[in-house]
């Protein structure tokens, strides 16, 4: 398979082998990020080839393709994994005709666009197929699928584990690769790297041990850092390459404003910041330690910021461990709302100033946290709204004007909307999962009801659906953002149109529902959660 070893020695020959292919990621990244321009580089790829050998740069092509396409299948993957293996095995050694690599290539991009195509498909190759030459290679392989919401990968037990592997080692690894790194393909590729490596060498290791169910406890809390690493850095890169640095820094601050109601503007500012920075630097970085390092100074400067003022995060920040304490605070839930006064409205001219988006930023800070249970995907609805709102109206001809019309209708249609979705996520982390049900039910039959059995079922289903997804710390934005209108600013019932079909698909049910449908539930005496 290549870096992971079966022999005792293993250990210290796959980190050996980890650190060499570290080095050449990247000469990976020239080969592989075809969209930067560099791509069908014969001689990148070959040095790559030759300096990894076969079967490392097998692997890596498995990982890297894996985590481009994320959404292809094993059997899709294999096959473009052997044409690309088998381009760089015939046309890099020595002696090979200087055309032999352009035109492997070339061929591959014919095989991508024939109609019986093998490999893994996507929305947009038709129209890369349009071109010819240089240019349908480069956009071709510009393609990439949108990354999983959630990773699909479930390990396996100890024993089946080992089952799959002594069947078939090297079947057993192929597929561990594609589904790893297919389920976390947000990881940093050294990280990912440094994940598949160490796992594939416990398995091959610990299933020829004589103690398999010790080997394996042992194995598996050496990986716990690491493991928590891979996890807690695929979803901090999901959120950065959904939200972008800047809406990330949002994010986060309102997460912590939500868990630390006490703290200031001004000390949780700069920790939102710097993790937006983390994101920023390390998501697609090719150095070997810089999420780790990164992420853990980070923590370090969160534990030093609020430890004093929380004791929740000062029993999250006693461990030794920073990875284990930063994943800590990560799943902490919010803390209860506090009693502040009503945030200050910023006026007119300090949103139109230079300084409007930190102006606007404040004021939705002061919003999350006295509404500690609101989720984060309306968080950054919010967010967008508040940017949008600032475009069109300060550079409108009348400022002033434009804002205060959006003022009166945001007192009138959003606030009663962020309060009952408040309230939505504040009762599902407080009641068991069965009572919130019950009483969500309840509330749906008091607020419909004209509404049939199934209607009422499949509203019960999408409301639960969205608060056990989205109402949790650290919701995966990608499933859960779609899920919000893209303007909190509700429509009018008359402008609303007639109410959304109740049998919509469970993966678009929520996109107008929680706007109008649950606005318009919440009139009700009866809302939801009453």
């Amino acid at each position: 398979m290549g870096f992971p070893e079966l022999l005792p020695s293993r250990r210290r020959r796959a980190s050996s082998n980890m650190r060499a292919a570290l080095a050449l990621l990247p000469l990976l990244a020239a080969a592989q990020a075809l969209h930067r321009g560099k791509a069908y580089v014969r001689e990148k790829v070959c040095q790559e080839y030759k300096m990894l050998g076969k079967e490392n740069f097998r692997t890596l092509t498995i990982i890297a393709n894996s985590r481009k396409y994320s959404n292809g299948t094993f059997e899709e993957i294999g096959h473009l994994v052997r044409e690309i293996v088998s381009l760089a095995e015939t046309c890099c050694t020595d002696g090979a005709d200087p055309s032999c690599y352009d035109a492997g290539s070339t061929a591959l991009s014919a095989k991508s666009c024939g109609a019986d195509s093998p490999f893994p498909a996507h929305p947009g190759t038709a129209e890369c197929c349009t071109h010819e030459g240089l240019e349908r290679k480069l956009c071709l392989a510009a393609l990439r699928h949108p990354p999983q919401p959630l990773p699909r990968y479930l390990q396996p037990s100890d024993r089946e584990l080992c089952q799959a592997f002594q069947r078939d080692p090297r079947e057993f690894a192929d597929r561990f690769l594609y589904e790893y790194a297919s389920s976390y393909s947000q990881a940093p590729l050294p990280v990912l790297l440094s994940s598949t490596t160490t796992f594939l060498s416990m398995v091959s290791t610990c299933c020829i041990s004589p103690a398999p169910t010790a080997c394996f406890l042992k194995e598996k809390l050496e990986r716990k850092t690491l493991s928590l690493l891979t996890l807690t850095s695929n979803r901090i890169c999901s959120r950065f390459s959904a939200y972008g640095k800047d809406k990330v820094s949002f994010s986060y601050l309102a997460s912590l404003a939500q868990k630390v109601p006490t703290a200031s503007f001004e000390d949780l500012l700069p920790l939102a910041e710097d993790a937006a920075e983390v994101s920023s630097q390390c998501c697609d970085s090719l150095a070997e330690d810089c999420m780790q390092k990164k992420l853990l100074e980070h923590t370090a400067k969160v534990c030093t910021t609020l430890s004093a003022r929380d004791g929740r995060f000062a029993d999250c920040c006693k461990g030794k461990n920073l990875m284990e304490n930063h994943f800590c605070i990560l799943a902490m839930l919010p803390a209860p709302a506090p009693k502040l006064p009503e945030a200050p409205e910023p006026t007119n001219k300090e949103l139109c100033a230079k300084e409007g988006a930190l102006h606007a930023t404040r004021f939705l800070f002061e919003l999350a946290r006295r509404h500690p249970s609101l989720p984060d995907a309306v968080l950054a609805k919010l967010y967008d709204s508040s940017e949008k709102l600032r475009g069109e109206c300060c550079s409108s001809k009348d400022p002033s004007a434009c804002l205060d019309s959006k003022r009166k209708r945001i007192e009138e249609e959003l606030l009663p909307f962020l309060e009952r979705a408040n309230q939505l996520c504040g009762q599902y982390s407080k009641l068991p999962f069965l009572e919130f049900k019950k009483r969500l039910r309840d509330s749906l039959t008091r607020a419909r009801p004209e509404a049939s059995p199934a209607q009422l079922e499949q509203l019960l289903e999408q409301r639960a659906s969205f608060a056990s997804s989205c109402c949790l710390p650290d919701a995966p934005p990608l499933l859960c953002a779609p899920q919000v209108p893209p303007r909190p600013l509700l429509p009018s019932r008359a402008a609303a149109g007639p109410d959304p079909a109740p049998g919509l698909p469970l993966g678009s049910s929520l996109l107008s529902q929680v706007s109008w449908e649950l606005a318009e539930l919440c009139k009700e005496e009866s809302c939801l959660l009453g």
